[in-house]
């Protein structure tokens, strides 16, 4: 096998080592931000029922007054009734039955009032509910993913210390130059970095290489860029023929 052949190779080792690098990296950086998420969006629930409640708790307080208070027009009414036989004159008595009469309609007002305070209070009786429902759904998601997070955080980290150990291997093995160049092209454009040339395109950008360089890559003499993509660039049939 030719010294060219085992650099390429070395390169294609290492750019699999890095892109597996980069998913667990990523990993390791996501998983902790998932967990916040679901915290925040637990905690902003709860801040949210308990706004909630406190509408609840001004409408029990509105409940109970109105109802205080017919109940205490009833019994005035009531009084009033068993007083009206004892009335003396027609102007007493037409007092009184006015007295009555704004007394029951004010209590009608009341009722409805109330009825449309019982409908706000079912209302968000079931707001809250559903609310509790969705944060103990959240609760058990944030259990579950906190038992696992940890040792899978764990396996992660000791797999990136396997692959960093394969990553100096297989750096040792390509030449500084071709190393230095791999890791600019890696730290500006999208992986891949090592690419295919295939019946003369190149499998980075799609885009037929020149003709001359093409002939060179041929050769497998030196390692070549495609230059309208800039990747690290092979020819096939070298990495198949070397497998």
């Amino acid at each position: 096998m030719s010294l060219y052949i085992e650099q390429i190779e070395q390169l294609v080792v290492l750019q699999k080592v890095d892109t597996e690098m980069i998913g667990l990296e990523r990993i390791l950086e996501d998983a902790p931000k998932q967990l916040r998420n679901l915290q925040e969006k637990q905690a902003y629930l709860l801040q949210q029922q308990e706004v909630i409640q406190e509408k609840i708790d001004v409408l029990l307080e509105q409940k109970g007054r109105i109802e205080f208070e017919i109940e205490n027009d009833s019994q005035k009414v009531k009084k009033s009734k068993n007083k009206l036989m004892l009335v003396e004159n027609t102007k007493e008595y037409h007092a009184m039955m006015r007295e009555m009469d704004n007394l029951e309609k004010m209590n009608r007002v009341r009722e409805e009032e109330l009825n449309n305070l019982l409908a706000d209070l079912n209302d968000l009786e079931g707001r809250k509910e559903s609310l509790q429902k969705d944060i103990d759904a959240l609760g058990e998601t944030i259990s579950a993913q906190q038992s696992t997070l940890d040792q899978e955080l764990a396996d992660k980290r000791a797999r990136l210390e396997i692959l960093n150990k394969d990553k100096s291997h297989a750096s040792e093995a390509v030449p500084a130059p071709i190393l230095a160049r791999y890791n600019f092209i890696r730290d500006r454009i999208p992986n891949p970095v090592i690419v295919p040339v295939s019946e003369g395109v190149c499998k980075g950008c799609n885009v037929v290489i020149p003709p001359q360089t093409f002939i060179d890559l041929q050769k497998g003499e030196q390692i070549l860029s495609c230059p309208n993509c800039l990747r690290i660039i092979y020819w096939e049939r070298h990495f198949s023929e070397s497998e």
